[in-house]
Formats: structure tokens, C-alpha cells, sequence
């Protein structure tokens, strides 16, 4: 039998609507159904992959999802398409090598806050968790982010934003005129969606 060894690598590049943000996908699922953000390099400490990223000197941010990187730069004076080819490059090279993306046993777990929802409140909180993920997710990854459902009390959702989404100057408008009036439409209850920190 012919022993090909690892897979051939293929990195392309998509814009995403917030210019600080570059997403970098791969052929490859690099941490299949989940998503991880790291907002410095201090808290990069579970990636082998971001912690490299990091030292790349106009990487600020680094957020992995299920097959897309995507890099928030440090600031206006770096041009993507300067630094494209060499992110891409390292990418490939490093996912060839079959490193390590995640170490999960380095995954820090927010506690929780394990709050009951029970009669109508719970129905809301079910249905706001299947617009996000049916309606939501998806579109939010396709621009190289990812959002959570923190909490809801008294008509107001809270999420948080990640990846590109953090930071990003259309993001308010995106969480207001999109998912607070999608929510709003669907789900009489809701009053408001905000965004939090992380």
C-alpha cells in the first residue's frame, strides 16, 4: 500500500467587513464545531497555533474556528495584502507538519453560571438559542466570527462577539438592525440584544 503522508494543505483568504480582520481558511477542520478566541497573546496559552501566529509582529488577535483562522492586525499602517503570502505560507507549512492547533487539555472552561430557565422564560430562551443557531451562526461565521448566547432577562438578550465581529465598526449595526429585529419579528418577548465583553 502506498503510504501518501499528510494531506496537501490549501489556505485562501476572505475579507470580512471588519477591516482590522483577515480570515485564512483552511481544507482542513482545524477544531471541528467549536470556536476559540484569543484577544492576546497572553491568553493564547491552549494554541500552539495562535501562540506562533503571535509572533508574527502586526498580529493583535487570533480566533479559530472549525476550518478558518481569522488574524486581527495590530493596526492601519500593515497592509494585508503585504502580509498575506507569508501568514498563508506558515499556515500551510504548519498544518502539513500535523501540529498541534488546540490543546484541549490547556482549554480554559468559563464557569458557568448555571441559570434554570422554567416555564414561558425557558421557551424564549429555547427559541432565541435556535434563531442564533439556525439563522445566526452561520452568517456570523462566514464573516470570520462567532457569537454566544450569554443570557436573557426582562426582553433583553445579551451576547457576546468574537472573532471579527469583536471590535468590528459594522458589528452594532449587524446586532441591532439584523439580530434585534430578526429576534424582535420571531420572539415578541424580546425588547433588546446587547452585546457584552468578554
Amino acid at each position: 500500500m502506498i503510504q501518501t503522508g499528510n494531506p496537501v494543505i490549501s489556505i485562501y483568504t476572505e475579507m470580512t467587513p471588519n477591516p482590522e480582520t483577515m480570515k485564512f481558511v483552511a481544507n482542513k477542520l482545524l477544531y471541528p464545531g467549536k470556536s476559540i478566541d484569543f484577544p492576546e497573546v497572553s491568553a493564547a496559552e491552549a494554541s500552539p497555533l495562535a501562540q506562533q501566529l503571535f509572533t508574527f509582529p502586526f498580529v493583535k488577535a487570533v480566533f479559530i474556528a472549525s476550518n478558518f483562522v481569522t488574524l486581527t492586525r495590530t493596526g492601519e499602517d500593515i497592509e494585508w495584502q503585504e502580509v498575506i503570502p507569508s501568514v498563508r505560507t506558515f499556515l500551510k507549512e504548519y498544518l502539513e507538519a500535523g501540529n498541534e492547533v488546540i490543546d484541549e487539555s490547556k482549554v480554559v472552561q468559563p464557569a458557568k453560571e448555571e441559570v434554570v430557565f422554567s416555564g414561558d422564560e425557558g421557551d424564549v430562551v429555547k427559541r432565541i438559542q435556535e434563531i442564533l443557531e439556525n439563522y445566526v451562526k452561520p452568517a456570523v461565521e462566514m464573516d470570520g466570527g462567532a457569537i454566544q448566547f450569554k443570557s436573557f432577562k426582562d426582553g433583553k438578550v445579551n451576547l457576546m462577539l468574537q472573532g471579527s465581529c469583536s471590535g468590528c465598526p459594522s458589528s452594532m449595526i449587524t446586532l441591532k438592525a439584523g439580530i434585534e429585529g430578526m429576534m424582535k419579528r420571531m420572539i415578541p418577548e424580546v425588547e433588546e440584544v446587547v452585546a457584552e465583553a468578554e
